[in-house]
């Protein structure tokens, strides 16, 4: 039974907070990783969930998965934040939980939040009670874990990958908030006009905590109207998120970017800053922009200026380091970088032909020649030959058989790549 000072607790809490789903059928967005009959559902609702990591950017959605697990399987569980726990804490949950098992039987699920917080040290003292099962491990983390945590934890582990949520998952979470007479608005007459609600929802940019957390702020600020109603609108909302409105709704967004990437494509400089920009004042992330010039400098520069990529590469650095508005210079610079750049599409084309035979002849064996163990089978291309041993190139057989004289990579006529003769050309 909760007592007086968790009530207050709980009546003081966090919109957000009060607001966390408490059940699958509760929880919004993540359409990909809950459906019916999904394997996280049917893993969650039959209390067999393994150790897993659940991943993506904030607001998303991971640390209330946790805490319906914790609602749904049954068992103990203890939570951790990995900002404030050690070595010493995670040690101790260790031996209760044994303990726990070996007398009762009972499972215990450690839920760590920021869990790409841990270091080495603090992560290797839980690998042989995972192992052993003797604790369920349950992390959260925004960062990608295959980069940013060890490679012993997240072996050990299911990764579940979180995604922003869509506009339309917002808007039916504020909604669900002015309505609701417990946790939150209901006993208020509330107001969210359409504008005021699109905006909170764009620029939140899928982090329903964050917007949340403006209709808390618009709520608590703003009096009431004559008729007792608290009216939010566009420019309360372009208030609460701090960030002005721009006339561009969804389809519009996904028009101005198509138009940023047709422009890179094109070498127009101008239009692409133009669109850059229009983007950014909209409340676009400037990861999204970092990210379509990774995928452009590949696909449309390639190996005319190999360089661009590297370009691009550290526009999305700067981004994630400096933050807007100084990340901004670097992506214009790349931006600018990536339109001059001499324009080839081999890369895209030879990675489109290689696909195709894979999957065309995807038993194709490996030449014995390459093999990590040669077998006896005679298939006529001899013994591996170690290129520096021949001065850096030696003629054999890479491909398998069925398709060893296809050619995907032909350089075009451009920038770096003009006059290019391939090696394995070089060398017929």
């Amino acid at each position: 039974m909760e007592d007086l000072f968790s009530e207050n607790i709980k009546q003081f809490a966090p919109l957000a907070d009060r607001m966390r789903p408490a059940t699958l059928d509760e929880f919004l967005g993540q359409e990909h990783l809950i459906y019916k009959n999904s394997f996280l559902v049917r893993a969650i609702t039959s209390g067999s969930i393994g150790s897993c990591i659940f991943y993506g950017p904030p607001g998303t959605g991971k640390t209330t998965i946790a805490n319906i697990i914790a609602n749904t399987c049954k068992g103990r569980f203890c939570k951790l934040n990995a900002v404030s726990s050690g070595v010493g804490d995670a040690k101790a949950i260790i031996e209760e939980a044994k303990s726990n098992l070996k007398l009762y039987g009972v499972r215990t699920f450690l839920l760590l939040d920021e869990c790409h917080r841990w270091n080495k040290a603090q992560s290797d003292c839980v690998l042989q009670a995972v192992e052993e099962g003797s604790i369920i491990f349950i992390g959260s983390t925004t960062e990608n874990p295959y980069i940013n945590m060890t490679r012993a934890i997240v072996s050990r582990c299911r990764i579940f990958e979180f995604k922003a949520l869509t506009t339309k998952n917002i808007e039916k979470a504020l909604l669900r908030a002015i309505e609701d007479k417990v946790n939150g608005y209901g006993e208020l007459k509330v107001e969210l006009t359409k504008e005021a609600m699109e905006h909170i929802s764009w620029t939140c940019c899928g982090d329903v905590r964050s917007a949340y957390n403006a209709l808390e702020l618009a709520v608590r600020t703003t009096p009431a109207n004559a008729d007792g109603v608290i009216v939010i609108d566009k420019q309360t909302a372009e208030e609460c998120m701090q960030q002005k409105a721009v006339a561009l709704d969804e389809t519009s967004f996904y028009d101005v970017l198509s138009a940023f990437c047709k422009s890179l494509r094109g070498s127009d400089t101008d239009a692409a800053l133009f669109y850059s920009q229009k983007l950014l004042l909209s409340g676009c992330d400037p990861k999204i922009i970092a990210r379509r010039m990774i995928a452009h400098a590949s696909e449309d520069i390639g190996m005319a200026d190999s360089n661009a990529l590297l370009m691009a590469i550290s526009a999305l650095t700067a981004v994630k380091e400096l933050g807007p508005p100084e990340c901004e210079l670097a992506l214009t610079h790349a931006i600018i970088y990536i339109c001059e750049a001499e324009k080839s599409n081999s890369v895209l084309i030879a990675r489109d032909l290689a696909r195709e035979d894979a999957k065309k002849y995807i038993d194709a064996p490996v030449p014995n020649n390459l093999k990590n163990h040669p077998t006896g089978y005679n298939d006529k291309t001899g013994s591996y030959k170690y290129p520096h041993a021949y001065g850096g190139y030696v003629k054999q057989q890479y491909l398998p058989a069925q398709v060893k004289n296809h050619v995907y990579y032909i350089p075009l006529n451009n920038g770096r790549e003009k006059g290019m003769v391939r090696k394995i050309e070089r060398n017929k």
